[in-house]
């Protein structure tokens, strides 16, 4: 299927547009048991990440389902796109599983999950255990279109950003990763406004969508995990 920049940043607006504010998530986080933090969740644009999640399902199954959501978001971009520019966008769908091709460069056992996890099963030889993000970044570059490849400012912005927001967080000496996380939100909604009808803006939307994955994710996991524990917020970003 091959899409266009108009229908591709329309869709992305919209979504946008639907997602939880400061509010919607205040009223997930204090809920403490995990069918009506689920439930909650239902009642806003987070439901797109929820289906087959119940509250008895393991985690390890959550884990799956999740990663299978994104797979399916970041295919539902691509789709929305010029085809040119599919291929990169696809490879976006790999991110999550960066840790555990890490693990297994550096000849960790496969875990029983990992048997099962698209992505997994052919783990490339000889990769640099300690440069698994330095690899996706290159493929990730030579799938861009060589024409029409969008405005290289920009790119480089949206890239800069979260490389800054990864070394920021792995500062020994932080205590309070949320006003990171803010400054980030704010910074890729602020170059996903200025590419309006560049491609660029397909990766400033995954982007997003994947901090507020990774927030959900965080919700659900802990009390699948630990049923019945007190919640607490540390106000360290996932």
């Amino acid at each position: 299927m091959t899409g266009s920049l108009e229908y591709a940043h329309a869709r992305m607006s919209a979504r946008l547009g639907a997602r939880p504010d400061d509010l919607a998530w205040r009223r997930i986080e204090p809920v403490r048991d995990l069918a009506p933090m689920l439930e909650a969740a239902r009642a806003t644009a987070l439901r797109q990440w929820l289906a087959g999640i119940g509250p008895t399902t393991p985690v390890h199954a959550i884990e799956a389902l999740l990663r299978r959501r994104w797979r399916e978001a970041v295919a539902e971009v691509a789709s929305w796109m010029p085809e040119d520019w599919q291929p990169s966008i696809a490879w976006c769908a790999r991110l999550p599983l960066l840790p555990a091709i890490a693990h297994l460069a550096r000849g960790g056992a496969p875990l029983p999950w990992m048997r099962d996890e698209p992505g997994l099963r052919d783990p490339a030889p000889g990769l640099d255990p300690d440069h698994v993000a330095d690899a996706w970044l290159e493929g990730w570059r030579e799938r861009r279109p060589v024409r029409g490849g969008g405005d290289p400012a920009l790119l480089d912005a949206i890239v800069r950003a979260i490389e800054g927001h990864v070394a920021a967080m792995r500062e020994p000496a932080l205590a309070d990763g949320t006003p990171a996380l803010r400054a980030l939100e704010a910074r890729l909604m602020q170059l996903f406004r200025r590419a309006t009808l560049d491609p660029t803006a397909a990766f400033a939307f995954l982007a997003l969508e994947a901090l507020d994955l990774a927030r959900l994710r965080g919700e659900i996991v802990r009390r699948a995990a630990f049923p019945g524990a007190a919640l607490t917020h540390p106000r360290v970003a996932a």
